[in-house]
């Protein structure tokens, strides 16, 4: 099956997570980080230390309760984690006959939608799929992908993100404002961030923005080391 990539605004959504072990976990963790309205995670065994962090968030509602029907109303998303086979089944299948997007951990021949195997620097995701064929081997690339992309990519893409509001507010042409952005782009700036060199960074940029920009630069690296 070819899956479409597509990435997820969960703010303002609610979201319910069936199963609350080790791997529930890390699936409530990612789906709290993205700030939906509500987080309800439904387990028979009550939270463990390992949630306490979790159940800070106001927006996780953690009940110890056998899963009921009712749980999947009003939900964007679900997503079961157990090691119950009818559970899962009976989620999959509420699921699908309300239209709701569902994941069963592991069993994408019960999803609606399966997760891929991401890295994060800052703001940039980088998602790995091998369309439910192996998950073990997106893990693989995902491994040597993030000797790759480290974290020097999240750096650069918040400085690109500044760069981007101060040319964009100068009121210039597109296709000018589009040879700036790629030059820095193509520049050493992205080298330079690697190795933390912060002042030859900004050397490039001065070279590279405009020169009634350039006095901005300082304020372009506040808080990036």
């Amino acid at each position: 099956m070819r899956y479409y990539p597509i990435f997820v605004n969960l703010e303002g959504k609610d979201c319910l997570v069936v199963g609350a072990g080790a791997v529930g976990r890390r699936k409530i963790a990612a789906l709290a980080e993205c700030g939906p309205r509500s987080l309800l995670v439904v387990d028979t065994r009550p939270p463990d230390a390992d949630m306490a962090g979790l159940l800070d968030d106001p927006a996780v509602r953690y009940e110890t309760r056998a899963f009921a029907e009712a749980d999947v109303e009003g939900k964007f998303i679900v997503i079961a984690s157990t090691d119950n086979e009818e559970l899962n089944w009976r989620v999959s299948n509420l699921c699908r006959e309300r239209g709701i997007l569902c994941n069963i951990v592991d069993q994408p021949e019960k999803c609606s939608f399966i997760v891929p195997a991401t890295i994060t620097r800052g703001d940039l995701v980088l998602a790995i799929s091998t369309s439910g064929a192996s998950p073990a081997l997106a893990k693989k690339i995902r491994r040597e992908l993030e000797e790759v992309f480290g974290s020097h990519y999240g750096v650069f893409l918040l400085l690109m993100a500044r760069v981007r509001r101060l040319v964009l507010s100068q009121g210039r042409p597109t296709d000018e404002n589009t040879r700036i952005f790629k030059a820095i782009i193509e520049s050493e700036v992205l080298e330079s961030l690697r190795d933390g060199d912060l002042s030859g960074a900004g050397a490039v940029l001065e070279k590279l923005l405009p020169p009634a920009l350039t006095s901005h630069i300082p304020e372009l690296f506040d808080g990036l080391a």
